[in-house]
């Protein structure tokens, strides 16, 4: 893997780091069995079939000794905004899957005691179906593939398996089809994953690194039923951009163009830029630009800056968003989001991650497994809070799940396996993981089977909170 690209600071030190930023030479992965044949790579694959069954990975029993989830939810609220947190608490009550959207960390929990290959892959570790979606590469090509990295740390290939196959189950769940359909796009995802780690098993590293997804492609693959909704998304994705969204997120006031308030979702604080908080920020993230791009961010001017409240799992950490332009006449905008990176949920499970900072880790994990990633992708740090920092919008889109068909379930799961796919196999061995899966759909139908147990789970845990907030026991704010 390439170091990521940096210009040092003044202050660094004698490795080169910058003790604000981390070190910035350290890879995030060591690979192995790179100098192997192809031959020995399946060989090491299909060993792992001895450390874990295909089919062991189909169950699911919770311990006796499984933590509360709602207590492992809760240590997560202790460094966040408090006045934000009944809004995290209302927006996982909504339903089983999005309380499966921001309990990460609860998954991460259960995913600890189930059987691993050891076959280790840059993990995204909140792999599920609404953190897939499209987005601009720098060349401006619509791209499909992973959009959060939050989580993201070298770990087990098929804790990221795990959680989409959930996630298929609760999406479909929700949106009222049958347990047959459900088991069917979980097929379909997992058997595309599979497929298609089969076929990046036989190219060259530098074809799988320059592999993408792109519209073009997924339209084409798309049954006639539901293509035209591909191309409406498509359209959709493409006017989502700074000019759009600063006509529709600011207004001008005493001839000053600022940010518009929603509490509790945006809003301007004392806090947020006393001190030139923001400023500070700004400016120590343009050091983790390569120089030709922070040529670029430096024709733009920090204009104003509000705290955004953004997600699910993510409500009531430190976001904002900033308001930049290259022009006094505000016609040449550009929108950043700062958000602040926490440890891993998956770090206390697998090797700590060896980056000090987590905005780096989220920012160098997201460069390995994206085929392309944002031009102003960056990273620094304020105090004792880390940040990375991106584009709000640039042609960022999400599929709406709700009241999916199952027709278009299918065909989004086997997208998201297929995406998945190429992202793991960029940073593990795709050859390996191949020879373990194999030809047949052992593991698939085990995969069928953990997500429904799982999903089951879920349903059980969000029960538990449904109750705590009827009880008055956690405050929420439901339908924001």
């Amino acid at each position: 893997m390439p170091d990521l690209p940096v210009t040092m600071a003044t202050n660094t030190t004698i490795d080169g780091s910058d003790p604000e930023l981390g070190n910035p030479l350290r890879p995030a992965i060591h690979h192995t069995g790179l100098l192997l044949s192809r031959t020995e790579r399946a060989i090491r694959g299909r060993e792992r079939r001895q450390v874990a069954r295909r089919s062991s990975h189909g169950v699911w029993t919770p311990g006796a000794d499984r933590p509360d989830p709602l207590r492992i939810l809760k240590a997560q609220n202790r460094n966040r905004y408090p006045e934000l947190v009944p809004l995290r608490w209302g927006r996982m009550v909504a339903s089983p899957f999005t309380f499966f959207r921001g309990a990460a960390a609860v998954m991460a929990s259960d995913l600890s005691s189930t059987p691993v290959t050891g076959l280790t892959v840059q993990a995204c570790g909140d792999a599920h179906l609404q953190n897939f979606g499209l987005f601009a590469s720098p060349e401006r090509n619509l791209l499909f593939d992973v959009n959060d990295f939050d989580e993201t740390i070298p770990g087990p290939w098929e804790w990221d398996v795990k959680r989409l196959a959930a996630s298929i189950v609760l999406a479909g769940r929700d949106a009222g089809l049958s347990e047959a359909a459900c088991a069917e796009a979980v097929m379909q995802g997992v058997g595309v994953y599979r497929m298609m780690m089969g076929r990046y098993a036989q190219m060259s590293q530098l074809d799988i690194w320059y592999s993408r997804v792109d519209i073009d492609t997924i339209l084409g693959l798309l049954p006639p039923e539901i293509r035209p909704t591909g191309v409406k998304i498509a359209e959709k994705a493409r006017r989502r951009d700074t000019v759009q969204a600063m006509a529709k997120m600011t207004e001008v006031i005493d001839g000053r163009r600022r940010i518009l308030d929603d509490p509790p979702l945006i809003e301007h604080l004392e806090s947020t830029t006393a001190g030139n908080t923001v400023q500070v920020i700004v400016d120590r993230y343009r050091q983790t630009l390569t120089d030709e791009r922070r040529l670029l961010f430096e024709r733009f001017e920090l204009v104003d800056v509000a705290r955004k409240a953004v997600g699910v799992g993510s409500v009531g950490t430190h976001c904002h968003i900033a308001l930049c332009t290259a022009d006094a006449e505000d016609d040449d905008p550009l929108f950043l989001q700062i958000k602040e990176a926490n440890r891993s949920v998956l770090e206390p499970y697998v090797q700590r991650s060896l980056f000090v900072n987590q905005g780096q880790r989220v920012v160098v994990g997201q460069r390995y497994m994206q085929a392309a990633s944002d031009l102003f992708l960056g990273w620094t740090k304020y105090r004792n809070r880390d940040f990375y920092v991106r584009q709000l919008r640039d042609m960022k889109s999400s599929i709406d799940l709700t009241g999916v068909r199952s027709a278009g379930l299918d065909a989004y799961s086997g997208l998201c396996g297929w995406t998945l796919a190429r992202a793991h196999a960029r940073s593990g061995d795709p050859v390996a993981i191949s020879a373990y899966l194999g030809a047949g759909d052992s593991f698939d139908r085990a995969i069928v089977s953990f997500s429904t147990r799982y999903a089951d789970q879920t349903e059980a845990d969000h029960a538990l909170l449904r109750a705590a907030v009827d009880s008055g026991s956690i405050e929420a704010i439901e339908g924001r």
